[in-house]
């Protein structure tokens, strides 16, 4: 039994290679736009504007936001994309309600239209950067069964 040890471009002793500056930016765009995301969507719907008096159970549109945190900080490409299509529901609601509502309601609204814009900038920015760095890598890495 021959026991070849494997190319040198396959090695797994090599170490992770290191974010860009600007995929480190872009993740903590996104992460931070997150954050406040979140932060906006309960002190709006509890304190600030509720629909009723003394908080709203609006308040719960906030949890599916908080999902995925973990994601963003472990680096989790797939959190990136899924992400970058659910703020688009956050998008919708913050333009229909700035465009619905009046006084302070609709300028909190407008500043989760400018924060969902932010996430998704952050996200496809992320993920555009992320692929075209792992491009070079692949072509690196012989195919399967070459010799």
């Amino acid at each position: 039994m021959n026991h070849d040890p494997a190319p040198p471009s396959v090695t797994l002793s090599e170490p992770a290679a290191l974010p860009s500056a600007a995929a480190v930016w872009t993740r903590l765009l996104a992460v931070s736009s997150l954050l406040a995301l979140i932060a906006l969507g309960l002190a709006w719907e509890l304190w600030l504007a509720p629909l009723r008096e003394g908080g709203s159970w609006w308040a719960i549109k906030v949890l599916p936001l908080t999902l995925p945190l973990a994601g963003l900080l472990k680096h989790r490409m797939y959190t990136y994309r899924w992400l970058s299509l659910l703020v688009w529901l956050y998008f919708t609601e913050g333009v229909v309600r700035a465009t619905s509502e009046s006084g302070l309601s609709a300028g909190l609204a407008w500043g989760q239209v400018v924060l969902c814009v932010l996430l998704f900038t952050a996200c496809a920015l992320h993920v555009r950067l992320r692929l075209k760095a792992a491009r070079p890598n692949a072509a690196s890495v012989p195919p399967a069964g070459t010799p």
